[in-house]
């Protein structure tokens, strides 16, 4: 169909080959979008992980921008972040012990980029590009739930849009819990 199309477009944009499991892969992603809010892409590096999230998010911009009012075909926004490369108080935020005051992390500061948008019917997807630890991935689970709460250290609860999906680009889920994985 036109989704197809769109995708096949954006492979050769960038001077991929349209590649039927590539293209499969890509609309498996958004047919899993359409019924969840976390979403696993799991995978060796270099197998197309990025590739396949970015292609999607361009062909379902293209299709917004060609006229489509269809559920899924808005523009996409990425926020990409590799969680391993922080501490876990600069992903999830920290109380200074000297001062007392909180610092946003960067998961914070993403999510309330992503809520208080001034595109609110963008697609924001935050996505955690790089390995999963057993300990901020458990800090996940209360966004992942059906409630989608990120709840901080401080206290505060940050209750995510329809617009806002979590994508996890990870090479093996070792370390997950089995709660996170079914979430």
């Amino acid at each position: 169909g036109v989704l197809q199309e769109r995708i096949e477009d954006n492979l050769i944009k960038r001077k991929y080959k349209c590649a039927p499991k590539l293209i499969k892969k890509t609309i498996q992603l958004l047919e899993t979008m359409l019924v969840r809010h976390g979403n696993m892409v799991v995978g060796e590096a270099a197998t197309g992980k990025t590739t396949i999230c970015e292609v999607l998010a361009d062909a379902l911009t293209d299709l917004h921008n060609n006229g489509s009012r269809q559920r899924f075909h808005f523009p996409v926004e990425q926020y990409r972040l590799n969680p391993k490369s922080v501490t876990r108080g600069e992903l999830f935020g920290y109380t200074n012990l000297l001062t007392n005051e909180w610092t946003d992390g960067l998961v914070s500061r993403l999510v309330n980029d992503a809520v208080d948008s001034e595109r609110p019917t963008n697609l924001k997807w935050i996505i955690f590009d790089g390995p999963v630890d057993a300990l901020w991935i458990e800090n996940m689970n209360t966004v992942l739930d059906d409630n989608k709460m990120l709840c901080l250290n401080n206290g505060q609860r940050i209750k995510l849009p329809e617009t806002v999906t979590m994508i996890f680009e990870v090479m093996d889920l070792k370390v997950a819990s089995p709660a996170t994985v079914s979430r």
